[in-house]
C-alpha cells in the first residue's frame, strides 16, 4: 500500500530505514515515529552514534573482525590459543561462538564465503591473509563456516590452500545440519559441534 507523506523529511527518514534487512516501509514508519516520540537529545545521541559507526569503526588487521583499535580484543588477549585459528563468515558469527564461552582460540573473519551464483570469488574474501596466518606456527585451523554448498565449497577451497601449511584443520561436527547457517544453530548444538569437531579430510 502506497503511504502519502505529510512531510518530505519524514518520507526521506522512513526511505533510508527500509533499506536495512528486514525492515519494510511500516515497520520502518513505526521506527521513525518512535524516534520523533523521543527527546531531541536522545535523538541527536542516536543520530551521533550512526555517525561514529561509518566514521571510526575498524577492522582488525590481523583477523578482520571489527574493533576499536588497530586489533581486535580477542587477538590482543595473551590468555587466548592463537596457534588455533577459526575461520568463519563473518562478525556475527564471531559473536555466536563467542557467546558460548567453550573456545579460547582465535579467529579469522573471511568476509563471505564463495557463491560464483552472486559473484563471490575466492579474491573477494580475506583468503590471502589466513594463508599468511597459517604459515606462523598455526597448529590447528577449524573451518566453521555454515553447512551448506557454498559453505562446503569454501571449506574444500580453503583445505586445498591451507593443509600444505597446517597440521590439523577440522571441520565442526555434522550436529549441525546440512544447510544449517551458525545464526540459526542453538548453542547447546554449537558447543558439541566445536568440542567434537573431526579433521576435514574424513566429511
Amino acid at each position: 500500500m502506497y503511504l502519502t507523506y505529510p512531510s518530505k523529511l519524514l518520507e526521506e527518514a522512513v526511505n533510508e530505514f527500509s533499506k536495512l534487512p528486514g525492515i519494510g516501509s511500516k515497520t520502518a514508519l513505526r521506527l521513525v515515529l518512535n524516534l520523533l516520540r523521543q527527546d531531541r537529545e536522545s535523538v541527536e545521541y542516536f543520530g551521533k552514534t550512526i555517525l561514529r559507526l561509518a566514521s571510526e569503526i575498524r577492522y582488525c588487521r590481523i583477523c578482520h573482525n571489527i574493533s576499536d583499535e588497530e586489533i581486535c580484543p580477542v587477538c590482543s588477549d595473551k590468555r587466548r590459543d592463537a596457534s588455533i585459528i577459526c575461520v568463519v563468515e563473518n562478525v556475527k558469527d564471531v559473536m555466536i561462538i563467542e557467546n558460548t564461552r567453550q573456545y579460547s582460540g582465535v579467529y579469522h573473519v573471511l568476509g563471505g564465503i564463495i557463491s560464483p551464483m552472486e559473484g563471490v570469488g575466492p579474491s573477494d574474501l580475506n583468503i590471502a591473509s589466513l594463508e599468511e596466518r597459517a604459515q606462523d606456527g598455526i597448529k590447528e585451523i577449524i573451518l566453521a563456516l555454515s553447512a551448506t554448498m557454498e559453505g562446503d565449497t569454501t571449506n574444500f577451497y580453503l583445505f586445498r590452500k591451507l593443509n600444505k601449511f597446517v597440521p590439523k584443520i577440522s571441520t565442526l561436527a555434522r550436529g549441525v545440519s546440512i544447510g544449517d547457517e551458525l545464526e540459526y544453530i542453538d548453542e547447546a548444538t554449537l558447543v558439541r559441534s566445536i568440542q567434537n569437531r573431526i579433521p576435514f579430510n574424513t566429511v
